[in-house]
Order: structure tokens, then sequence, then C-alpha cells
């Protein structure tokens, strides 16, 4: 087994002392060069910062707060270290949420994901995301300038002008979207082309179903995924199929309850919350909105940091109910107020075309005092009506959903 260096099969104590330096450092550093951290992180010490307890502490910022943060303070919300006249480029993701390209070769530490997808130096990789607006295509461009690889930017569409060029140039591999891979490679079977110089492919931005996995495998395509962001950069990737996903060894990853910054058990479905070591950008317990869950053990393949289960869907389950927005940091509030009860849900549906909500307690009984108490701390977070159930301890489901809607339109 090959790896891109020794860090990645490091004893996990080494790596938690390194990291919990780095996260010490990291804190002054972003307290000292961005504005908005000065603001956050006033009143903390970060050399009393040294274990994940201590970091659990620190306030949370959410990927969906930046797009208020960046309107009073542009372009970046003050969360930025590096002057906008240094920043290399500036990127536009749907929102609109501005994200930047610092000094570094691979800002978004890309080249892990692309070594563990079988990349290597002197390889040409064919990169079709998109090189428009966000910055797709230049994470990818990074790591592989950083592992030592050439770059063809095919960028997205014009399938029939990518099966050329991968015609005329032999690329060893490939990046982008699983279905614009499988695209291509109809394109090319309609076209009679051949492109049997693709090997392998790290494939990002959307589920990879099995079946596709499958149909590239039987080309001779090994494909491996990546999750990444464009904030934060790779957050895990895949070594090994159906394996989960090797956490990035440059971050601090926690999950957490959904409305919360409150870290699960391990196991536990929640949100997936990043610190990063980014001189450039600094975030510090980044909110992402997905939902994710550690795996238990290492990897087969001999890399020795936490696994994720893979992207479980959306953290944010705001809700309109009746009008009203109904958000999980006020279900979380709830909760917090009955700590006997282990696990909360608010379920809303909608009986003979209107809106009902229930919120489902995991406990074995409940007396009917509770049961008032509830309903009415459940109108007083929410300001609306609703009924409270109850489920034996373990009868919720593990999906990290606070808020489930079952309304039928």
């Amino acid at each position: 087994m090959s790896y891109y260096d020794s860090l990645e099969t490091r004893d996990p104590a080494v790596r938690e002392a390194d990291l919990m330096d780095k996260l010490r450092r990291q804190l002054a550093h972003a307290k000292q060069a961005s504005t908005y951290y000065a603001h956050v992180l006033a009143g903390i010490d970060p050399a009393a910062c040294d274990s994940r307890q201590a970091l659990a502490a620190l306030p949370l910022t959410r990927k969906r707060e930046l797009i208020e943060l960046q309107k009073a303070t542009p372009p970046f919300g003050g969360l930025n270290a590096l002057a906008k006249g240094e920043v290399r480029r500036v990127f536009a993701s749907p929102g609109p949420i501005f994200e930047l390209q610092g000094a570094e070769v691979d800002h978004w530490r890309m080249v892990r994901a692309l070594y563990a997808a079988g990349f290597r130096r002197g390889e040409l990789i064919h990169n079709c995301f998109s090189y428009h607006f966000t910055p797709g295509a230049f994470l990818m461009e990074g790591g592989a300038r950083k592992l030592g690889c050439a770059v063809f930017p095919g960028g997205v569409g014009q399938t029939e002008q990518q099966v050329q060029a991968m015609v005329n140039l032999r690329p060893d591999g490939y990046v982008g979207t699983p279905s614009f891979l499988k695209l291509i490679i109809d394109k090319a079977d309609e076209l009679g082309a051949d492109i049997s110089s693709l090997r392998k492919a790290l494939v990002s931005g959307e589920a990879l179903p099995g079946v596709t996995r499958t149909c590239l495998a039987e080309r001779g395509i090994v494909v491996r995924q990546c999750y990444a962001t464009a904030d934060i950069g790779a957050i895990a990737y895949e070594s090994e199929i159906d394996a989960g996903m090797v956490v990035e060894e440059d971050l601090l990853l926690e999950i957490v309850r959904p409305g919360t910054g409150d870290p699960v058990p391990a196991g536990e479905v929640g949100e997936v919350v990043v610190t990063t070591f980014n001189r450039d950008y600094p975030l510090i317990r980044f909110a992402t909105g997905d939902l994710s869950a550690l795996l238990p053990g290492m990897s087969a393949c001999g890399r020795t940091n936490q696994r994720l289960k893979g992207w479980l869907g959306r953290a944010d389950q705001t809700t309109k109910i009746k009008g009203m927005f109904v958000h999980p940091e006020q279900v979380a509030e709830i909760q917090a107020r009955f700590p006997e009860i282990s696990r909360m849900r608010l379920v809303v549906d909608n009986p003979q075309a209107q809106d009902r909500m229930v919120l489902q307690c995991e406990l074995e009984q409940a007396p009917d005092a509770l049961v008032l108490r509830l309903r009415e701390v459940l109108r007083e977070q929410t300001k609306l009506r609703g009924e409270v159930a109850f489920v034996a301890r373990g009868g919720l489901p593990n999906d990290g959903k606070v808020i489930e809607d079952r309304r039928v339109y």
C-alpha cells in the first residue's frame, strides 16, 4: 500500500497532539489577523484551547450566516486574514457566498485525495469541474500542481469536444462529477472513439450510485469519491470502496447535534463541523450544513485517521409551518430544557390539508405534567400549537433529523 506521506499512518495519539497544537496557534492567528474572529474570540485564551472539550465550547460559524456577514463586511465577512489585494482569485458560489484562493499552491488540500485515487506525478488529468464562477476546478488544479500532474481544463459541457480531447491527449484520469463522466463515455461509444487511456477518476459534487461505479469499473476505470466544499476544500476522501471516507489530515472535524454545537457520540448522525488551519482564510468550528457520522475503527488501507460515513443529507431542516419558520435551533432549545429526554424530533404533516406538528420524544414513561410542560415550551419556542408523542429509547431513526416534514401536497 502506498501513501502520500507518513502523516497518514501516524499513531492517532500523535495526530491528536499535533492537531491540538495547531488549534492553539490557529486561534491566536485568527484572533489577531481576522476582524471577524477578533470579535468572535474576544475573551477566549487560545493557549487554553488544548482539548476537544475546549474546542466544543467555542462558538460555531454557520455556512448559511456567510451571506449576511459578507453583505455587512464585503467581500468575505471579515473572516479573511489575507488582505483583499493579496488574494489570488475570488469565487462566487450560489447564495451568493464568496470564497477566496490564497497563496498556497494547494489552497484546498486536495493532493491526498488525488493520491488515494491513484494519481501520480507526471500524469495528465482531464478536469471537468467548472472553471466558471465557482472554485470547483481550481480545487483539483491546486492538488494536481502539488502532486506534479498536468491538467487539461475541460470544464463542463461540450461532450463531443471532451471526447475528442481525450482521444488526442490520452489523459490518465478524470476529475469531475460521476454523471458527466458517464455522459462522456456514452458519447465516446456513440462516436466509436477510443478513450481507454482513462484508468482512474476522482469524483465529487454529487452522489455516486453503485450502478454508476460498477458501470465505470467495467470500462476499466477505478473511481474514488471525495467530500469537499468550496470554503473548506477537501474534508474526507475514499481510499477503498464502501469503506467510508478518510478524514483529511490538516483539519479538525466534529459531528454535532443539528441546531447546537454539541458533539454527538461516535456513530450518531449529526452536522459536520470543521476547523481549518488555512492561514489565509481561517475557519473555526465552521458548520457546513451537511450531515454525516463517524465510522468505528480504521480503514483497511492502513490510514489511521477518522472515517466519515459520507454525505447523508442537509442539517439545516428549517421548515415553514402555518406561515411560521421553525428552526432546528428551536428544537435544540426545547431538548436542553428536558435532559431526561434522550432525543427529540419535530414531525410535520398535513392531514385534511392542515399543517400539524408533533414533538416525538424518546422516553419510556411520560407523566401528564411533563406532557403539559412540553406543549407549553413547544408553543413558547415556535409560537405554534403542537402535540407531543413518546417512543421508547432508540425508537427514533439515527439520521440526524430534528425536523421531519411528511406533508403531502
